[in-house]
């Protein structure tokens, strides 16, 4: 008796243990099925800021602080530019008593993608669900007039993916359109670096556009928080951020669209 109970112990034990096994694959098949997307943030080539002779490129904290989002959230990142290699990272904002900044530095692997961006007309972009375009004043002078970011985006775009851009980084949204002719901005409600912003650090008459002024040409919905204070608007698949206070939520918003597809 005792051994006939023993052996329909070890039977049901070995069921659950079969059903754990199960639940668990299907688990790890959706954290892969996750993890398999795909987001290539693009950052300038641009270092000099306009006439000056002052050096300008991306702002660190705008890639280290959405990377971050985006890696924690479980998501595989490329990192771009307009010429590949080794990007610029504007003096200005490469302070390390910022921890995502550090951690960034910190990594060897990380550190190697932004010392080694791919260039942008080497990428296909069936490999993507989301492209970021990281701000700084660089991309004023290379990411609006770029065929290559213009057909990254707009294939990302009308595949179902999305598109994103914080700080000067919607300079790339001016002037991308749709297969239908149509502005992908036109009728969109974004943010970007003001041009009360752009006054206030006394950039007006340096950059070659005021970047709010051109959006709002171009059809979008401008909407501003006051100077460098967090702001991040989603429109549907658009994803914007005001400033580098909003970099970490344009990442997380993101992450969070991704979640959703």
């Amino acid at each position: 008796m005792i051994q006939t109970c023993f052996r329909i112990f070890i039977c049901v034990v070995a069921l659950l243990a079969l059903q754990m096994n199960s639940l668990n694959s299907k688990a790890d098949q959706s954290t892969i099925k996750t993890k398999d997307k795909r987001v290539l943030i693009v950052v300038t080539s641009h270092d000099q800021l306009g006439i000056n002779k002052e050096k300008t490129g991306y702002w660190l904290s705008e890639l280290s602080h959405p990377l971050f989002a985006l890696l924690n959230a479980g998501y595989k990142i490329d990192i771009a530019s307009p010429k590949g290699g080794n990007a610029p990272i504007d003096p200005r904002s490469k302070t390390f008593d910022d921890p995502e900044n550090k951690k960034l530095f910190d990594n060897s692997l990380l550190l190697s993608k932004i010392q080694h961006t791919v260039k942008l007309n080497t990428i296909k972009p069936n490999k993507y669900a989301a492209i970021l375009f990281a701000g700084g004043h660089g991309p004023m002078w290379d990411f609006t007039e770029n065929k290559d970011i213009d057909r990254l985006a707009r294939s990302i775009y009308e595949k179902g993916g999305i598109v994103a851009a914080v700080c000067h980084g919607p300079a790339a949204l001016v002037n991308i359109k749709l297969s239908n002719g149509k502005y992908l901005i036109d009728g969109k409600r974004l943010t970007a670096f003001s041009n009360s912003e752009e006054e206030s650090v006394d950039l007006q008459s340096v950059v070659p556009y005021a970047l709010e002024t051109k959006l709002k040409e171009r059809g979008a919905k401008y909407e501003a928080a006051a100077n460098q204070q967090k702001n991040v608007v989603v429109d549907d698949r658009l994803v914007t951020g005001q400033n580098p206070a909003s970099a970490a939520g344009v990442g997380e918003a993101i992450a969070k669209l991704l979640e959703t597809e």
